[in-house]
């Protein structure tokens, strides 16, 4: 995905009001749980919940609501109507003062939420007291490009499972925290890591791999859920990675790519599939019925030298399906070959029913690009139906990196980063966020460094042009833009709608906001003191409906850091 960018440690900012605030013990020994289970054994997980969670008014089961990752929750207590009255109920400070991108669970008025540095929070939902917390005790080693940031947990039976930034898989005991098994997923040496939360599926827990900025091999892996036993691996990069040289994106664009110099280049180096990148940072969708999942390779490796990587370098920057059971490839479709600007395929997929060229409604799945598109597919086979209007500026696609720098719009950050997307099908309607952030490309061949960084050049932000967001709702049936409001500073978290009309997402300089689904009328806002970059989520307890968020901050766009969960309640 990205580069390193500086971190902060800036403290957030004291929130107003009599509000309690639940705080964590100070002093915890590494892989040791914090604090006495205050509650008895919750309820398990079953998969018959995780099937039917799309529907579900109570809980959050999955990282983006459902199997289906709409990320659109089913209550309507908290309405466009009454929406003004929201106030925080509870918030919690996390140990951890560092960006924040967790996208909590909630099951049965517990909520599961992470931090940084893979450390996990049981809280009671209803009030924010702390249950436990597992403090990862890290490896000698840990890489990753864009912060240590964890997205979250899956829940499954009586366990939660947790991704690492060494590279683990662990499984934690839901009602005490106490670590029941862990897996190696890879070698951290290599420039492995997980950031990404795992999902929970018929037994089988799926987590894919970070690493695109350090010539890994991309990967998705089933992992046996009681045991921690790999099932079946896939990986992103196959042997033969030179696909069917597209010279054009997939709206038709011509890349300007030199196929004889990159032919030539594949007879001289070889195929370079083992350390091609492809990393898989955001959850799949499954489709029970067709017993598949999809998901969202990202960049090639280096990002920005196609020198060394002759070929469309397969199957990065793709929309990927797999079976279910076995792993075994059933179709991709991929945005850009070869791509040498670093926008890759990160946010994650949505499946709906859409309609198809002929008008006729079809399985369809929906992913957000870096380009600033919305793609529309054929869940059958992947195929490509539509792609909607640009939610950004481009210009000068695709203009070719050189040493000292071309000007190209959209940056590398995009359109739409790893910010999950959501929709309303009541609407037809599917909603990002986006960045304008102007950037210019660099590049600069060097050889495979081992497990270290390794961009093939820089992708460098143009400090003297604006920069700036947007909040965007699409027709993903005519991929026409319905509205779009413009943010303050570039948009990263994610987005969520609900039954009641409201949009929820957040900002960088701290305010979240509620907007109108239907036209975009902003109905709310409250300042959080640090950086919004996470996507917010929803659920009821004792018949209270509640909308949640983490206010941390973000270390790919330098936001200002914190350590808050706040969750938020109608007011009396």
């Amino acid at each position: 995905m990205m580069t390193l960018f500086k971190r902060s440690t800036t403290l957030i900012a004291s929130l107003c009001g009599a509000i309690l605030l639940s705080m964590t013990v100070s002093s915890v020994q590494a892989q040791e749980v914090q604090g006495g289970t205050l509650y008895g054994n919750m309820n398990v997980v079953t998969q018959d919940m995780l099937d039917r969670a799309d529907g579900d008014a109570n809980n959050f089961l999955h990282t983006n609501g459902n199997y289906e990752q709409t990320r659109y929750y089913p209550a309507s207590q908290i309405n466009k109507d009454n929406v003004k009255n929201l106030r925080p109920a509870w918030i919690f400070q996390t140990e951890v003062v560092e960006s924040m991108e967790t996208s909590p669970l909630i099951v049965n008025g517990i909520m599961y939420a992470t931090t940084s540095f893979s450390h996990v929070y049981a809280l009671n939902a209803a009030t924010g007291a702390e249950i436990w917390h597992y403090k990862h005790k890290m490896g000698p080693i840990t890489t990753y490009c864009c912060g240590p940031n964890n997205r979250g947990v899956a829940a499954f039976g009586d366990k939660v499972y947790l991704g690492t930034l060494d590279a683990k898989l662990v499984a934690l005991d839901a009602k005490s925290g106490k670590v029941v098994w862990e897996t190696q997923i890879a070698d951290p040496e290599k420039g492995y890591s997980e950031t990404m939360a795992p999902t929970a599926v018929n037994g089988k827990i799926l987590i894919g791999t970070n690493g695109g900025e350090y010539g890994v091999r991309g990967f998705v892996k089933a992992f046996d859920s009681e045991t921690g036993k790999l099932l079946w691996t896939f990986h992103t990069t196959p042997e033969d990675s030179a696909g069917v040289w597209a010279t054009h994106d997939a709206t038709g664009r011509d890349m300007h790519r030199n196929i004889q110099a990159e032919r030539a280049a594949l007879r001289k180096l070889g195929d370079p599939y083992k350390t091609l990148g492809g990393g898989v940072w955001q959850n799949p969708a499954y489709d029970a019925e067709l017993n598949r999942i999809f998901f969202v390779a990202g960049n090639p490796s280096p990002d920005l030298d196609g020198s060394i990587r002759p070929g469309d370098n397969l199957y990065t920057n793709s929309l990927i399906s797999v079976d279910l059971d076995t792993g075994k490839y059933v179709c991709h479709f991929q945005y850009i070959a070869h791509d040498v600007w670093d926008l890759d395929a990160v946010s994650p997929p949505i499946l709906v029913d859409v309609k198809n060229m002929r008008g006729k409604m079809v399985p369809g799945v929906l992913h957000g690009g870096k380009t600033g598109h919305v793609y529309v597919h054929d869940r059958k086979d992947c195929s490509l139906i539509r792609f909607s209007e640009a939610m950004v500026p481009q210009e000068d696609m695709w203009v070719l990196p050189t040493k000292d720098g071309q000007r190209m719009l959209p940056g590398a950050n995009g359109g739409v980063e790893w910010s999950p997307m959501t929709t309303d099908t009541s609407l037809g309607l599917v909603y990002a966020i986006n960045l304008h952030q102007p950037m210019t490309y660099h590049v600069e061949s060097t050889p495979y460094p081992d497990g270290k960084l390794w961009l093939g050049g820089a992708f460098k932000v143009i400090a003297k042009e604006e920069q700036w967001g947007n909040v965007t709702a699409v027709d993903y049936n005519t991929g026409k833009i319905r509205w779009k409001v413009k943010t303050q500073q570039p948009m990263i978290g994610g987005i969520m709608a609900t039954a009641g009309g409201v949009v929820y997402t957040g900002e960088g300089n701290g305010l979240f906001k509620g907007y109108d689904s239907a036209t975009g009328n902003l109905l709310w806002k409250f300042q959080a003191g640090a950086g919004v970059n996470a996507p917010p989520v929803s659920y009821t307890v004792d018949g209270k409906q509640y909308i949640a968020v983490a206010a941390g901050g973000n270390v790919q766009l330098n936001y200002k850091r914190g350590n808050n969960i706040i969750a938020f309640a109608l007011g009396d």
